[in-house]
């Protein structure tokens, strides 16, 4: 019998897009913890016990940025990365929302930074291989044009 690496989904990733003179930025953190020290990435969190994923999603924007007002697409897309010490596959569902510019950020203990960056400054100071790629497909199927309808995530129909 072969040994299987488990593959576990139990968080969520959240890119979330401001725009800002016609052009839309990324909401960057600058994380506080241990994992990932003083690195750059979007929000993401764990999925707690009964929640949906989307619902996640929401959860963490809110608890790591303040923001309430995100209107919340799938990007169907997924973050994933091995964990060598575990030994399983890490993966989550990565959600795109699109904040009003008048929002106000408020980070909670997990960051200690946040810059709203371009997608080429997000890419250049994404803290692993493979955020870059999660960028690249947000801002060619979610700034360059608008989402598709399919995606929207709308609390009432869920």
């Amino acid at each position: 019998m072969k040994q299987v690496v488990p593959i576990r989904c139990e968080g969520v990733a959240v890119v979330l897009l401001k725009k800002s003179l016609d052009q839309y930025r990324v909401l960057m953190l600058k994380r506080a913890g241990r994992m990932l020290h003083n690195e750059w990435c979007y929000v993401g969190g764990g999925i707690e016990e009964g929640e949906k994923a989307w619902e996640a999603a929401l959860r963490e924007i809110y608890e790591e940025t303040g923001i309430t007002e995100v209107r919340l697409y799938s990007a169907n897309q997924f973050e994933q990365y091995y964990s060598p010490i575990e030994d399983y596959i890490y993966t989550a569902p990565v959600f795109v929302g699109y904040v009003d510019e008048s929002q106000v950020v408020r980070l909670n203990h997990e960051h200690i930074e946040y810059q709203w960056m371009t997608f080429d400054e997000a890419k250049d100071n994404a803290a692993l291989p493979g955020i870059d790629n999660i960028l690249d497909f947000v801002e060619k199927h979610f700034a360059r044009k608008a989402p598709s309808k399919w995606l929207r995530i709308n609390e009432e129909n869920n």
